[in-house]
């Protein structure tokens, strides 16, 4: 059988991703990608450390970083994403900039965090008093409110499991309760952390509910690292990258399988 009419596969734009080691929702992330841009995902090595501050300092150290994006300038990515919340706010918004510029240094390409992606997607947003819904334990919370009130933005509610492993085992019911536990008061937004914690599926519904925009982290560091590249993330009613869902959110009696 003749197959040259194919033509080959459709050329592919790259983005490099670095996760930490413990990082399980690949598959999350790629619901947000086009077809004509692939993902190269590297991991930072094992350390034996639970969720905390000092594991978000040791995965945002400036040579294992460079170590990662070098690995991945194998692959010619066009912008590499540091997926991962903890260890890009734990610095501040010095350090976060600091990690950009590592980044930058060892791939020679545009690079971003999870957390500068957030301020980001907030200022996208006009979103200036947010809830806050995280998995983790108090002090890393904290540490994340300091980095938001550097950058002016205020947390009106908040909630969080208290965590410090197997973050990506929790179950959408669970996010769910959490996001209607930190919205008690007036927020312009909300927005879950960790990007090993799965939001995709829960955030049409949740923005329907809350009638506020939702973002999680994994949507917004996809979404800033495509923007880079001059195209847009996909998904459906999710207000930060859908248009149609800003001027109409989806009612919840409208979302198939909602209860």
């Amino acid at each position: 059988m003749d197959i040259s009419f194919l033509g080959g596969p459709r050329p592919q734009r790259g983005v490099g991703v670095v996760a930490p080691f413990d990082f399980a929702l690949d598959r999350e992330l790629w619901r947000w990608v086009p077809d004509d841009v692939s993902l190269h995902l590297t991991r930072t090595p094992f350390v034996p450390v639970e969720v905390s501050l000092d594991l978000a300092r040791l995965v945002s150290e400036h040579e294992t970083l460079g170590e990662a994006v070098r690995a991945l300038n194998a692959v010619a990515p066009e912008v590499v994403a540091y997926a991962c919340t903890s260890g890009s706010f734990v610095g501040g918004i010095p350090g976060e900039r600091a990690m950009c510029e590592a980044m930058t240094r060892a791939g020679a390409v545009p690079s971003l965090t999870t957390s500068g992606a957030l301020l980001a997607a907030l200022a996208e947003l006009g979103a200036q008093r947010i809830a806050l819904v995280t998995p983790y334990t108090v002090s890393v919370t904290q540490s994340l409110e300091e980095y938001l009130a550097e950058a002016g933005i205020q947390v009106t509610g908040r909630a969080f499991m208290g965590l410090t492993r197997h973050i990506w085992k929790v179950p959408y019911r669970d996010v769910v309760d959490m996001a209607r536990e930190a919205v008690r008061g007036a927020a312009d937004a909300l927005f879950i952390s960790c990007t090993n914690l799965p939001t995709y599926d829960v955030i049409p519904q949740l923005e329907a509910e809350l009638r506020i925009p939702v973002i999680s982290a994994n949507q917004v560091t996809v979404w800033a690292a495509l923007r880079q590249l001059g195209t847009r993330a996909v998904g459906p009613y999710q207000r930060l990258i859908d248009q149609s869902a800003r001027q109409r959110p989806v009612l919840p009696e409208e979302q198939e399988g909602w209860a």
